[in-house]
């Protein structure tokens, strides 16, 4: 008779904690960027540009105005040395941004 493999070490196998890891790391770039946002543009600004995901230390920005796409072209190297500083380590290289 074979030998069942418990769940748990299934799972691990499985997903592997880099995978949880990268999610984790991409939900707290979200947050940061939504807080960097709001320091620089207001809250009232800051809520026409919704960060989305991260992916390949891009992330990717939603804008409901093309002005607000444009401010964050402009300032897209300070915003993210501003996410990269709350998060103690380089997280983000650039900012996409679709209107």
């Amino acid at each position: 008779m074979g030998s069942f493999t418990p769940i748990g070490d299934a799972l691990q196998d499985r997903v592997g904690s880099k995978s949880i890891k990268k999610s984790v790391d991409a939900s707290m770039v979200i947050d940061a960027a939504e807080e960097v946002f709001e320091d620089m543009f207001g809250e009232e600004q800051a809520f026409h540009a919704n960060p989305q995901f991260l992916k390949n230390r891009t992330l990717t920005v939603t804008c409901t105005s093309s002005t607000m796409a444009q401010e964050i072209r402009l300032k897209q190297k300070e915003i993210v040395n501003k996410i990269n500083e709350k998060l103690d380590g380089d997280k983000v290289d650039r900012i996409r941004y679709l209107t």
